[in-house]
């Protein structure tokens, strides 16, 4: 089973319909305001996915907390507020982007390798929906930032080590390259995989 925290975002059933449609495992959707640290000791849980949404992550209800105990226990994909959730839990500070990119087409380069990014091209199309972002500077060493824009603003960050993962941009937006999307949801989802294998054993 996979949790989806819902930051109160029409994106997150994007998301749960981008990933509902590529694996058999259910998909339960908590607001993150009644999410809970206790969720995660749900029974076959395989994965934790934190949804965009507006504000500040520290101001996103319960998302944090759930993130900073998940971290090592089941993989975590976060999306634009939750990757930069992944970035404040991480010990980095979030400020505002040097421009507003709402609803805009960007390109993405990989600047290291990512599980996430397995298969992906090293330049791929996303779409952009975001104020503020993970300032560079602040990233501590246990992040590596795996995508940057041109503009210079951080795509995508990972923890390999733990299979933390956040992205900026928003794959499942139609404005990010599809093919890319769904190779980066599948490498996400076989992480989960391996995870509810283990739970089996």
């Amino acid at each position: 089973m996979i949790l989806l925290i819902d930051n109160y975002d029409s994106f997150t059933y994007n998301l749960f319909q981008e990933i509902g449609n590529l694996t058999d495992q259910p998909i339960e959707v908590v607001k993150n305001d009644q999410v809970s640290v206790s969720d995660l000791n749900r029974p076959g849980l395989t994965g934790l996915v934190l949804s965009p949404g507006p504000g500040r992550p520290e101001d996103a209800g319960n998302m944090n907390a759930v993130l900073k105990a998940a971290i090592g226990k089941v993989p975590v994909l976060g999306v634009c507020l939750g990757h930069q959730a992944i970035g404040e839990v991480y010990g980095a500070q979030v400020i505002k982007a040097p421009r507003l990119m709402h609803g805009k087409t960007d390109t993405m380069i990989k600047v290291a390798d990512s599980q996430l990014f397995d298969g992906c091209p090293d330049h791929f199309t996303i779409g952009r929906y975001h104020s503020l972002v993970i300032d560079p500077k602040t990233i501590p060493t246990e992040l590596t930032v795996t995508g940057m824009a041109a503009d210079g603003t951080v795509q995508a960050v990972a923890d390999p080590k733990n299979e933390v993962f956040g992205v900026e941009y928003h794959p499942e937006s139609i404005m990010t390259d599809q093919t890319v999307a769904k190779r980066i949801f599948n490498n996400f989802l076989a992480l989960t995989v391996a995870k509810q294998t283990e739970l089996i054993k």
